[in-house]
């Protein structure tokens, strides 16, 4: 698996699953020629001669390391980690083991949308939905309760996808502290969580985000 998408500032973010990195690294010294390696406080760059750098940073629950070598088999490790995909109306938690999903549990329900009235109709329309919102992620809470909490002391990191707030709303349950202090800052792109979208949030959980950036960016 190899995504890219454009990055904040110049240059682009690209996705490389662990077991192709040393791949895509190849591939990097052909494109500009050799690199040096520059450890910074969360990657590695590879500042390349012809100006060109690519900073790796470890997958969730990996540590840093200074020396590519060592990034790579730290990259490759197996290692378990938490997933919790959230939006509206769905909600979706895991456990993977290296590349596997060794557990879940998906649910879904109604949220109400959008009301075009006006007046008292608008704002009652406005406390269903919000008071849906709150049993959605009270449930969710729940699965993360029930799938999670036991393993946590497991767990390498806990990766969260989907909607951000309804992510912190299923992390404000005063029972899931633990889970909250293995959060990484990835937040995976995905769409309504099904067990589906969960499998393929394993290898988006997994993979090496890479900062590049070409010689005239």
């Amino acid at each position: 698996m190899t995504t890219s998408r454009p990055a904040a500032g110049g240059g682009r973010w690209v996705d490389v699953d662990p077991d192709r990195l040393t791949r895509w690294v190849d591939g990097f010294r052909e494109r500009h020629g050799d690199y040096a390696q520059r450890p910074t406080d969360d990657a590695l760059v590879l500042a390349a001669f012809d100006g060109a750098t690519a900073a790796l940073h470890p997958p969730p629950g990996a540590p840093l390391s200074a020396d590519l070598a060592d990034f790579v088999e730290a990259a490759q490790a197996s290692r378990r980690i938490g997933l919790l995909l959230a939006r509206k109306a769905s909600v979706a938690v895991g456990v993977a083991d290296g590349d596997r999903l060794v557990a879940s549990k998906v649910d879904s329900s109604y949220v109400q949308s959008r009301t075009a009235a006006g007046g008292w109709s608008q704002q009652r329309f406005a406390r269903r939905r919000d008071n849906q919102a709150k049993a959605q992620a009270r449930d969710a809470a729940e699965l993360a309760v029930r799938v999670l909490l036991p393993v946590a002391h497991k767990l390498a990191a806990v990766v969260c996808g989907g909607d951000r707030r309804a992510v912190d709303a299923v992390l404000a349950d005063p029972r899931l502290a633990p889970l909250r202090d293995l959060r990484t800052e990835r937040l995976l792109d995905v769409p309504e969580p099904r067990h589906a979208v969960l499998v393929d949030a394993v290898s988006a959980a997994r993979a090496v985000s890479i900062l590049v950036r070409d010689p005239d960016s």
